[in-house]
């Protein structure tokens, strides 16, 4: 395989991979979302607002993904949010997995498969993780 078929996998080529609309309306049926600080509007800042009660977060992948994960964890500790469902890419080794959620995990998801973020005809470059964070 070429080095450019892995460049997806390792890097921040992409940094905004729509939800799967299903696979959100599944996981909102299950735990009733009040917020998705991450939503396609992008003049809307989700690090900027309080996340009260339960949240939905599939936050910009690459080097900007720790921020929200360290922002969750805030309102988790504030008490503001109660849970927060985590779409992320299974990068179980890095830091923001393992000193942000995996403390904090009540649930962790391993999706079978590549998902096919913006409902495109191809599977993303990566695994997925649904981590649910109390």
């Amino acid at each position: 395989m070429s080095e450019s078929r892995f460049r997806g996998l390792f890097s921040s080529v992409r940094l905004n991979w729509k939800t799967p609309k299903e696979l959100y309306a599944r996981l909102d049926e299950e735990f009733a979302f009040d917020l998705d600080p991450c939503p396609e509007n992008p003049t809307f800042d989700g690090l900027a607002v309080p996340w009260n009660g339960t949240v939905f977060v599939n936050p910009p992948y690459g080097r900007e993904l720790p921020k929200w994960t360290a922002k969750g964890m805030e309102e988790l500790i504030s008490g503001r949010a109660k849970r927060i469902v985590w779409l992320v890419p299974a990068r179980t080794d890095t830091r923001w997995f393992q000193d942000d959620l995996l403390p904090r995990a009540k649930e962790i998801r391993f999706v079978r498969g590549r998902l096919r973020f913006d409902d495109g005809p191809t599977g993303a470059p990566f695994p997925s993780l649904i981590v649910v964070t109390e």
